[in-house]
């Protein structure tokens, strides 16, 4: 089968097409005993499977799961309560829409914001430089994202920003987190389904040694119906052939070398260091931090980042019954947390996985995680499957 045809028109949403790959599927996995599982490590792969209907239409043995690729569910409990100190010290916190609600070890942003702290919502770096041009206060922009967001934070702290601009930085870099997962004793993982946005400013060759390290293939894919399910269909290709090797299905955007002007944008301002991932583990160079020659932008130089102030205001939040960890490891689903459609809903997250639109159990609350093709009661009958590729929401 040639994975490619028909997309030259991009059409990326047709029913005949995906019915073909979906039969391409199931004959590959059958040739496994134990069936395939792949992990995909990106919040937007998650999106498109939960709306389109992706993963009720895949073969029953082939296990496809969601990573860690949720910035804002990674980001760790004190550093979202350094973002709240600052906010309640006086500062004009400017932030990410997911990242306004994540809980942090005593309150949000949101929180803070609602007992008269500063704390705006914006949709790009640029926009907190603007903010900082038109007042006196202390603006500090509370970064997160992976390796594409941090390229536009990067541009920002390059372009000369105004004295009352800083920046606290929970970029995460997606690359070391892949090699934690594969190391985990109880990983599952035959095969990695990268991110294809972040693949376009790395490029997809950057996955070549962790292929050879761990012995996993990696195939980079888009984020359209058609887009996943070609890339599934050769990575399950690639694990039933035992083939250790990566693969670019997102060639429109994304090349072997990537945007290399984007990465001496990212590599100018952030150096990649240790940090916690929020419910993971600490992970090795996973964290972007500014480099020395920029510390004068940097938050954590310009102020007094003490927590004990904040942490002496209330007992810290109970989220002992929270898995968002292991579900960010692939270990478990939304629907094995007790707490999920019960005590943790979107209006009241108890786990960070539960507030970011790119979340799992945020997604899995939306479009109900796993919907039926078949003749089972409540199942979507074959003569309306092909609305799930063109109807998001199915």
């Amino acid at each position: 089968m040639n994975l490619n045809a028909g997309f030259s028109r991009l059409e990326f949403r047709d029913p005949e097409r995906a019915r073909a790959l979906r039969d391409k599927l199931a004959g590959l996995v059958n040739e496994i005993d134990d069936g395939v599982t792949i992990m995909h490590v990106c919040g937007s792969h998650e999106q498109s499977i939960a709306k389109f209907g992706l993963r009720s239409m895949l073969p029953e043995r082939l296990n496809v799961i969601m990573g860690p690729g949720c910035p804002v569910c990674v980001t760790d409990l004190p550093e979202i309560d350094e973002a709240v100190l600052l906010a309640q010290n006086g500062a004009t916190v400017a932030t990410f829409g997911d990242m306004f609600a994540v809980p942090g070890s005593i309150k949000s942003l949101a929180e803070a914001k609602a007992q008269g702290a500063d704390v705006r919502v914006v949709y790009s770096p640029q926009e907190a430089l603007r903010l900082a041009l038109e007042t006196d206060k202390e603006v500090v922009f509370f970064a997160s994202g992976f390796e594409t967001t941090a390229v536009a934070t990067a541009a920002a702290i390059l372009s000369k920003p105004a004295g009352n601009f800083s920046v606290l930085s929970a970029h995460k870099y997606i690359p070391p987190v892949m090699e934690i997962i594969a190391e985990m004793p109880e990983t599952r993982v035959q095969g990695f389904l990268a991110a294809g946005h972040a693949a376009t400013i790395t490029g997809w060759k950057l996955f070549e040694r962790f292929v050879e390290r761990h012995r996993i293939p990696v195939v980079v894919g888009g984020f359209e119906p058609l887009d996943i399910l070609v890339a599934l269909v050769k990575l399950t290709e690639l694990v039933c052939d035992g083939n250790l090797s990566v693969f670019n299905a997102y060639p429109r955007c994304c090349t072997e070398n990537g945007n290399l002007n984007a990465q001496k944008l990212l590599w100018e301002v952030f150096q990649s260091e240790g940090g916690t991932w929020r419910g993971i583990a600490h992970v090795p160079n996973g964290n972007l931090r500014l480099r020395g020659k920029y510390s004068f932008l940097d938050a954590h130089e310009r102020f007094d980042m003490d927590l004990t102030s904040l942490l002496e205001e209330s007992a810290p939040r109970l989220t002992q019954d929270c898995i968002c960890g292991n579900i960010m490891a692939g270990i478990k689903t939304p629907s094995d947390c007790p707490l999920f459609g019960n005590e943790c809903k979107p209006q009241n997250p108890v786990g960070a996985c539960m507030v970011s639109s790119e979340g799992a159990c945020k997604i899995w609350h939306e479009y109900g995680g796993h919907v039926i093709f078949g003749d089972e009661p409540g199942s979507i009958p074959e003569s309306k499957q092909a609305d799930c590729f063109t109807k998001p929401g199915c």
